[in-house]
């Protein structure tokens, strides 16, 4: 009898038959704490063994509701039948040989998908790479070569990677920052319209938070040394914020204004994520270079900057890519997943997600008062959690919320500047029915904290 694989083809149920972590987990466990640093942590230390859909199986038997698409990266469910298809195909023709030494067609292919792809008409070049924080480090390089300029804008709550450059973009200091310092210099942070924490109200948010980030900018640092500004149009680890209607446009049109590249960080919103191929979409904003990651390939480690051609050609020869920046096998592995997002109208799939969890977290934050918001666009949706009567955060809220829910065979994410948003990225081909046994999950996890 054939072993039942992964993929599409998995059983999309909840199963639970050990304690989880279950006693395999958990020998598999002791093996890593004895052989793999420490600073590798784990969410849910549960071994996987196949995934598929909605779910992951562990190597005890459990079949777990997946709220966590490996941190938005396999928005088209893991193992999709046409990533399989095409990464298998380009497996068995060649593995490597790198772009810079002898190049092949599906780079090509996949920076064509990027220019086809990507928000704005106007012409269009690539460069592609292994992670997200490579991507943002490329793009911040070809900002400056193309200003001739130093100064790197970012925003509160943004996070932007691990390197050093990254870290030093990234806002929050634990687990990200602390101890790993001194960070690269001219990095500088300027407030972002977050509605929710905003003191004078989210009515006024965007409005202000735009006038103070660009008063900061202007009389600190002189628009005229900025090389980049760089901003998740949802911030993603600081708290899947929604900045306010009208402040992306208004930080746009100053980069512009002052021949500033404005850089979308697109690694954890984009390709489909929020319902739309991209999240600044939403108010027309047209960056000037967009990077991508995550959700690009399916599970395959791919990224790209991908932007206007007269600024991606401003570095010389030479000046970008990477021994592995563009594999062929994660360039394949990136067609099939564009290739399931269009056949499958993921988009739509994401506005239907948001539309069944928006309903439902709405009605929980009736009934619980630790729910101070419910927030997010498509698949891409959270509720911060604060003490009662208050809008203090409630991380211990949190930890426990997702402690219960993982025992009942659900994982869910936290996130946060506080570390007080519990965060969903279910996969865009869940099933309506697993979404919602998901939710009832959650819900009954109110009762036990």
């Amino acid at each position: 009898m054939t072993e039942l694989s992964g993929g599409p083809g998995l059983p999309q149920e909840r199963r639970v038959v050990t304690a989880i972590p279950g006693p395999k987990s958990q020998e598999l466990w002791a093996r890593k704490q004895a052989t793999v640093a420490s600073g590798v942590g784990a969410v849910l230390p549960v071994f996987v063994k196949r995934a598929g859909g909605g779910v992951l199986e562990d190597v005890d038997g459990n079949s777990l509701i997946d709220f966590g698409s490996g941190i938005a990266v396999t928005s088209v469910g893991n193992s999709a039948e046409a990533v399989v298809r095409r990464a298998s195909a380009q497996l068995a023709e060649f593995t490597h040989t790198c772009v810079m030494v002898t190049p092949y067609e599906p780079y090509i292919e996949v920076c064509e998908q990027l220019a086809e792809l990507t928000p704005g008409d106007h012409a269009k070049k690539s460069a592609l790479f292994n992670s997200g924080a490579e991507a943002v480090e490329n793009a911040v390089k070809i900002a400056r070569a193309y200003t001739k300029r130093q100064a790197v804008v970012v925003f509160d709550h943004g996070y932007h990677g691990r390197t050093n450059l990254t870290m030093a973009l990234t806002a929050k200091n634990m687990p990200y920052k602390h101890g790993f310092g001194p960070f690269a210099p001219e990095v500088y942070r300027v407030p972002v319209a977050y509605p929710y924490r905003w003191l004078t109200g989210p009515e006024n948010c965007a409005q202000e938070a735009a006038d103070q980030a660009i008063s900061q900018i202007t009389k600190q640092i002189g628009a005229e040394n900025v090389a980049a500004i760089i901003i998740e149009p949802v911030l993603g680890e600081g708290g899947f914020i929604e900045p306010a209607k009208g402040f992306l446009p208004a930080i746009a049109n100053f980069a512009k204004e002052n021949g500033i590249v404005f850089v979308a960080d697109e690694i954890q919103s984009g390709f489909c994520r929020t319902g739309q191929w991209f999240a600044c979409e939403d108010e027309g904003v047209v960056p000037d270079l967009i990077t991508t990651a995550k959700g690009i390939a399916g599970g395959l480690p791919l990224a790209a900057v991908t932007g206007r051609a007269e600024i991606m050609d401003a570095a010389h020869a030479g000046g970008l890519g990477g021994t592995y920046g563009g594999n062929p096998v994660a360039c394949a592995a990136a067609l099939g997943s564009i290739e399931t997002m269009r056949e499958q109208d993921l988009n739509g799939k994401a506005l239907r997600i948001g539309e069944v969890m928006k309903a439902r977290l709405n009605a929980m934050a009736e009934k619980y008062d630790i729910i101070g918001e419910v927030r997010g666009r498509g698949a891409m949706i959270a509720i911060e959690l604060v003490k009662s009567g208050s809008k203090d955060p409630n991380p211990e809220a949190t930890g426990a919320l997702a402690k219960a829910c993982h025992q009942e065979g659900l994982l869910v994410l936290t996130t946060g500047t506080y570390g007080n948003v519990l965060r969903f990225l279910p996969p865009l081909v869940i099933g309506e029915d697993l979404l919602n046994e998901g939710l009832d999950i959650l819900e009954a996890a109110f009762t036990k904290i």
